[in-house]
């Protein structure tokens, strides 16, 4: 995760169909994720993207290489294929540590917010730790679907809970 100020002028987004609806990507000129998440609308994910990276224009393409055959691959059962996609976040110095952290958990092995702290280094942070999640614009490649309420519950999701149970069902079986 880089966490260098990059603004784009222009930036690129695709959408692509999944079993659980569509999936945009936003990445900036160099083809790192800025922005990813189950949705149709750009308009939605640009709101999410840190103002320091937020690109003044987006233009829509009908893929983005590695970034497009990694969400498709994911979805297909290949669970490891978005783990090397490079992504940029900006957020405090802890935000973006756990952002870091988070993508060393691996697919099929979710962690509760108290696990999720400690492997961020702080384990009395449960709450810095729950935001990260709500804060994290690249959903899939930094896979904030992998933390649950300790006790096992499911735990809230940006694009939904039903998307969210399909994920880790979906890593379960993989």
């Amino acid at each position: 995760m880089s966490t260098a100020t990059v603004r784009s002028a222009t930036a690129h987004s695709a959408t692509v169909d999944t079993p659980i609806g569509p999936f945009t990507a936003i990445t900036a000129d160099d083809g790192v994720v800025l922005a990813s998440g189950w949705t149709g609308a750009v308009d939605d994910l640009l709101a999410v993207i840190s103002p320091a990276l937020r690109p003044a224009e987006v233009t829509s393409r009908a893929e983005l290489g590695p970034v497009t055959r990694a969400v498709r691959d994911y979805h297909a059962g290949q669970l490891d294929a978005v783990a090397e996609v490079p992504v940029r976040q900006r957020g405090g110095e802890f935000m973006e540590h756990a952002w870091t952290a988070l993508r060393t958990v691996p697919a099929g092995t979710p962690v509760t917010y108290a696990d999720y702290a400690a492997l961020a280094g702080r384990p009395q942070a449960i709450r810095a730790a729950a935001s990260a999640c709500a804060r994290n614009a690249a959903a899939l490649f930094v896979p904030c679907h992998r933390v649950l309420r300790t006790g096992g519950g499911i735990g809230g999701f940006r694009w939904g809970v039903e998307a969210k149970r399909w994920l880790l069902d979906h890593e379960d079986r993989n």
